[in-house]
């Protein structure tokens, strides 16, 4: 049998063992068309009114409101039922308000009815008086009432108050933020869409959509994803795999190892998902263990010193057999080796909780429908991977087949694999040590560049360009350096520390000190915190040190001086799930969580406010915007 058919017989092989997975956890064949939304399905569950009208009110300009309603379907609000009102306010009156017109319909409840299905927009002309106009802001009340047509349920009317921020005049000046006031200032801004969880929308969607379209909206999360740190770390490996081919690649071979590497992939993270899902445990985090990922680190450590041919100095003979058998491994480029990378990658590499994959892991919990909620992550995989399955094939066509250009390619891409390794101990290490370690692979990059040799005055512009990329790398390795003996710097402000005590500020870089988390560990101790801050608001952060945006978060969003002064009066617990141990398992249990970065908001009567949770990372703006919300909605002030 020739490579051709072999190759083809494997990628059947894979699709065969993915069909059998979907069949496998479906009851019968029969099922299997209803839940993928082409046969008859069951009643999905009743929604909330929230769920099923979500109210998107906006200021359009000085003369006009809008009020929009995304009307999920299958449900219908009445035309005659909406009533506005601005509350608390002198300076504004609604004028005549002109309803769209609606579909006539004959309602079990009302008789011959106006309704609106959809999507419904509604201008509320407003006469503003700036004279008399007492803030910049107002509230909006808006009532309205609707009913499930699925179902044959009427709910009772709705009332919503929504602040919106009113455009100022020319005459008027923005007031700023007061940061030595403890007190709650926000930008004024609101997002309605956010007042519920990302993670449970999608989660909806999945119970309302069962069908192909949901498959495609989670592709369109994957490559969304496929953007983030999530994927990034999985460049270098894959790239790593395909030039390790050397002058042999071609790129109907390159398309091949990069197909094989992101359907193992894919396969990966729908079976972890569909486990996570049913029996609520992260196999991801499971392979979060600082020996899994030391190994892990030393696996890329030896990859990328095969990129360099360096495994035969000063070795024992044994070790050279071994890891000159894991180098011909690397190079020959395997379809297998190339799966088991993706499989790897998947498992240790890329452990991410963002919301679209939060939302297929509640549907699946919820409903038990593992062939539906392991579509869709199949899908958000595929989604992922396409980027990698587009470079790695690019590679094959990009790279230079022979000649002198091929080391220095390939000693680039062990430089990579040596990120790939930093970049995983970053999850356990302290951070000085990993800036330490950063500092070393800049300065020996520097030195391979030729950054201290001396240019010949004959020398070509590639030749100078070269020593000026080391230049640039030998100084940033050094600012590294210095600043992990600091103990303040960070990658992107090495000197950070240093400079504010030049300027003599004091400033912390560390967002705990700052922000002063209280540890809890486990159900009893959250209950404990929750009993004794009873007339508080609460934040719960769920943190690890092995999840990236968790530390991103640390630096960026715990950091921003409007996030600190908005938390001055709010008790911030954090639960710190590295070890993942039978307590972080419970408690996450606890919640319907599969994993940090995850932040929680209580009121000070300890109710989790469940629609306003943030699972994956969120920037400053974004967190306060859901903080602000909190606070609103509960008409508290702290």
């Amino acid at each position: 049998m020739d490579r051709q058919s072999i190759i083809s017989v494997v990628i059947k092989k894979l699709s065969l063992v993915f069909a059998l997975l979907l069949i496998a956890t479906s009851s019968t064949t029969a099922n299997l068309l209803d839940q993928l939304g082409l046969g008859k399905s069951e009643k999905p569950p009743l929604l909330k009114p929230e769920q099923a009208f979500i109210y998107s009110p906006k200021v359009i300009d000085d003369h006009t409101l809008m009020a929009q309603i995304n009307i999920v379907e299958g449900y219908y609000l009445y035309r005659d039922k909406f009533a506005f009102k601005i509350l608390d306010s002198q300076g504004i009156d609604i004028t005549d308000i002109s309803l769209p017109e609606g579909k006539t319909k004959k309602d079990p409840f009302m008789g011959v009815a106006e309704v609106y299905p959809g999507k419904i927009e509604i201008q509320i002309p407003i006469k503003l008086n700036r004279q008399n106009l007492e803030a910049e802001e107002i509230t909006l009340e808006s009532s309205f009432q609707g009913c499930s047509a699925i179902h044959g349920i009427c709910y009772p009317p709705i009332t919503e108050k929504t602040l919106l921020e009113l455009p100022l005049s020319a005459n008027r000046e923005i007031k700023t933020t007061d940061t030595e006031n403890p007190s709650l200032t926000i930008e004024k801004t609101f997002d309605p869409t956010s007042a519920f969880s990302d993670q449970d929308r999608i989660a909806q969607s999945l119970f309302h959509n069962q069908g192909w379209f949901t498959l495609v909206a989670f592709f369109g999360f994957g490559l969304l994803l496929s953007f983030t740190p999530c994927v990034f770390p999985m460049i270098p490996i894959l790239s790593g795999i395909i030039v390790g081919q050397g002058k042999h690649i071609t790129t109907k071979r390159s398309f091949i190892l990069s197909l094989a590497y992101v359907l193992a992939m894919a396969l990966t993270y729908t079976v972890v998902g569909v486990i996570a899902g049913l029996v609520g445990n992260n196999l991801q985090a499971t392979f979060q263990h600082p020996a899994i990922l030391m190994s892990a680190s030393l696996v890329f450590v030896l990859l990328a010193l095969s990129m360099f041919d360096l495994y035969q100095l000063q070795m024992p003979l044994y070790i050279q057999n071994r890891l000159n058998l894991l180098s011909q491994k690397q190079k020959g480029g395997t379809l297998l080796g190339s799966g088991l990378m993706g499989l790897f990658s998947a498992l240790i590499v890329g452990p991410c909780v963002a919301p679209p994959l939060a939302g297929a892991l509640i549907y699946i919990g919820e409903s038990g429908n593992a062939l539906l909620g392991g579509s869709a992550l199949f899908s958000l995989s595929i989604g992922m991977g396409t980027p990698l399955l587009i470079l790695g094939t690019s590679g094959g066509k990009l790279l230079p087949k022979a000649g002198p250009w091929l080391q220095p390619i390939k000693y680039f891409f062990g430089v990579l694999l040596l990120v790939v390794a930093i970049w995983l101990l970053s999850r356990i290490l302290p951070h000085p040590l990993i800036m330490l370690l950063w500092g070393a692979l800049f300065l020996i990059s520097a030195v391979y560049l030729g950054a201290l040799e001396v240019l010949k005055a004959n020398v070509n512009g590639w030749r100078k360009f070269r020593k000026g990329i080391g230049l640039i790398s030998l100084v940033y390795g050094i600012l590294l350096i210095i600043g992990a003996a600091s103990g303040e710097g960070t990658e992107w402000q090495p000197l950070k520390g240093l400079t504010a005590g030049i300027s003599g500020t004091v400033i912390s870089s560390n967002p705990r000190e700052s922000i002063q988390f209280q540890s809890v560990k486990g159900i009893d101790e959250l209950q404990v915190a929750l009993d004794q801050y009873k007339d508080r608001y609460i934040i719960l952060d769920f943190y690890a040190d092995w999840c990236v945006d968790c530390k991103r978060m640390e630096v960026t969003t715990f950091q921003d001086p409007k996030v600190i002064t908005a938390l001055k009066n709010i008790v911030l617990l954090q639960t710190d799930v590295t070890d993942y141990d039978d307590k972080d398992k419970a408690l996450l249990k606890q919640f319907s969580l599969y994993g940090p970065p995850s932040i929680l908001f209580f009121t000070p009567t300890g109710t989790e406010l469940k629609q306003y949770r943030i699972i994956g990372i969120a920037s400053p703006k974004q967190f306060l915007s859901q903080l602000r919300q909190v606070i609103y909605q509960t008409n508290q002030k702290i």
